[in-house]
């Protein structure tokens, strides 16, 4: 009979087979010693007897070992099943709880990255916060620097302007030149343009403001001139002649004096005054021969005799 193997997996089973088989053969030998003892001593039938005897003993001994060879099997196969049951269960516990560490592991990871994200997601909330401050702060601080950028240009403007009306100009007016404010040469422009549409009442009005405002102008000869003229316009020819002998006697080198004497003669002859108006066309004519004044002076007096 063969030693038993350490890693035999039934060696309860091969015990018991080998016993099994040593009593088989052991009664086999009886047997057949019987059988020979029984053939000297007692015959045929005897030992026949003998055999069939030792033959059904043998059969039972063959079925008792059967019977605990099956018994050793199940046995060793419920203590197998038992076994692998056994490491199942435990592989299969091993496997939950890996799985179970796993999952925990996963949740974990799952639960940091959503606070990762939710901290992100406010961070980034943050920024547009600040970025939508920092926009509209910028849009503010525009329409400041725009608004005070306007008023500098307003103020400056203004500057120039208040400069521009309170610098004096320079003037050239009937071959003379002078200087004269802004505001006092656009007072002077308007009465004029007043006097140019005809309206003669007006333009007097607007002559003697200029006057009264700017009594040392430059432009004060020639705002008497056209008093003289308005006036003589209206068909207010006294006051017409005595405006037009101010302005002659006030300034007889002024270039428009000729003219001033040509349009108090023509005043005086509207008066009927024709002695009057000779004298004076014979004075326009002596005083300023060269003048074109004094050649219209002679056409009209011949006129008046």
């Amino acid at each position: 009979m063969s030693p038993l193997r350490a890693s035999d997996p039934f060696p309860g089973f091969r015990v018991r087979v080998g016993a099994g088989l040593s009593a088989l053969a052991l009664a086999v030998s009886l047997l057949a010693s019987a059988g020979a003892a029984h053939a000297s001593l007692f015959g045929d039938d005897e030992a026949r007897k003998a055999i069939l005897e030792l033959r059904g003993r043998l059969a039972a001994v063959d079925e008792a070992s059967k019977a605990r060879d099956a018994e050793a099997q199940q046995a060793q196969s419920q203590a197998l099943s038992q076994a692998l049951a056994r490491q199942a269960a435990q592989l299969t516990q091993q496997s939950t709880q890996q799985m179970a560490q796993q999952t925990a592991a996963f949740e974990e990871l799952v639960q940091t990255l959503k606070r990762s994200i939710l901290d992100l997601n406010g961070q980034i909330e943050g920024l547009k916060g600040e970025l939508a401050r920092m926009r509209g702060s910028h849009e503010q601080l525009a329409r400041d620097v725009a608004e005070v950028q306007k008023r500098q240009r307003d103020l400056a403007q203004a500057s120039d302007d208040r400069i521009a009306r309170l610098e004096p100009i320079k003037v050239a007016l009937d071959g003379q030149e002078f200087t004269a404010a802004p505001e006092e040469k656009r007072s002077y422009d308007e009465a004029l343009a007043v006097m140019r549409t005809g309206d003669f009442d007006k333009a007097l009005a607007a002559f003697a403001a200029f006057q009264r405002r700017y009594p040392g102008s430059g432009y004060a000869e020639a705002a008497r001139f056209w008093t003289a003229n308005a006036l003589y316009g209206k068909r207010d020819y006294k006051e017409a002649v005595a405006a037009f002998r101010a302005f002659v006697n006030a300034a007889p080198k002024h270039p428009r004096a000729p003219e001033a004497l040509l349009a108090l003669a023509n005043s005086q002859a509207e008066m009927k005054d024709r002695p009057g108006a000779r004298k004076t066309l014979d004075e326009l004519i002596k005083t300023y021969p060269q003048s074109e004044a004094a050649q219209a002076g002679k056409e009209r007096l011949a006129t008046l005799k």
